[in-house]
């Protein structure tokens, strides 16, 4: 048997573990996945001991995406370049780091056809979400404007930085600044854990365009607050569970070198239910 993990705080919320597991199951592999959480002040001692239980593989989640690197044996070139890791691997004992949330949030623009030419983007959050958001921007062409809001300023402004040297024209606003201009951008993203397993909302229905697409990288619930306001202004929608999703099934491939189940997985984040219209 081989066992994997998500390790971060909160974890509870996590659709990780039904996803893999049902992937496991589909494909018949005596593989098991399960949830940790994992304060920011045991994050070495956890990764140790991950590695002396030998765990075939792990997910990193909130808020350890970036924190993590430093006690990985190496990362992809991508991870790297976004300075986050949310998949790991076990080699041979050696812990290796990649970013599949970097793909996870661009293909479900893609499935839709965004146009990325001339597109200007307000992006919410500065953590390991959002700097795997600005590096996979930064891999398409056509982007004119990104602009960045955190409840921290200066992890804006660290953040814009990776942003610049990446190649984008990125500025930084005070949220409540971005809140009021919101009407203005082609594409919101909030990379912030507002709205998970809550009723709030970091935009308000009157903040939002109906000519925008609203992308909310929180997964549980599938419909939240902000997705809701930006239905009733007639915005394009893109859910959470899709870079959920996506990013899932890339790191399913990175540990397993098998093609991921997709419709296993799909199938287990939405249980008897039908996927939100």
């Amino acid at each position: 048997m081989r066992t994997y993990c998500i390790i971060g705080d909160p974890v509870s919320h996590s659709l990780s573990p039904a996803m893999h597991n049902a992937a496991f199951n589909s494909l018949g592999l005596d593989y098991v996945y399960i949830a940790y959480k994992v304060s920011s002040s045991e994050l070495e001692d956890s990764v140790e001991s991950l590695r002396s239980v030998k765990i075939s593989g792990f997910n990193v989640t909130i808020p350890h995406k970036t924190a993590v690197l430093q006690y990985l044996d190496e990362v992809d070139q991508l991870s790297r370049k976004a300075g986050a890791v949310n998949t790991v691997t076990n080699i041979d004992g050696k812990f290796k780091g990649f970013n599949t949330d970097v793909h996870g949030f661009v293909q479900p623009l893609l499935n839709r056809r965004i146009d990325f030419r001339g597109l200007s983007v307000l992006l919410f959050g500065a953590g390991g979400s959002a700097r795997a958001v600005v590096t996979s921007l930064s891999n398409v062409n056509g982007i004119s404007r990104l602009v960045l809001a955190n409840r921290t300023y200066s992890k804006s402004l660290e953040l814009s930085k990776l942003a610049e040297i990446n190649g984008l024209t990125c500025s930084v606003a005070r949220v409540e600044e971005a809140k009021a201009m919101a009407k203005r951008f082609d594409l919101v993203v909030n990379a912030t854990s507002v709205g998970l397993q809550s009723n709030e909302s970091i935009l308000d229905s009157e903040d939002i365009d109906g000519s925008s697409t609203v992308y909310d990288l929180v997964y549980r619930p599938v419909m939240t607050k902000l997705l809701e306001n930006a239905r009733a202004k007639g915005a394009t929608i893109i859910y959470g569970y899709e870079m959920l999703l996506e990013q899932g099934a890339q790191a399913f491939e990175i540990w397993t070198g098998i093609k991921a189940p997709i419709l296993a997985m799909k199938k287990a984040l939405f249980g008897v239910f039908q996927e939100p219209k």
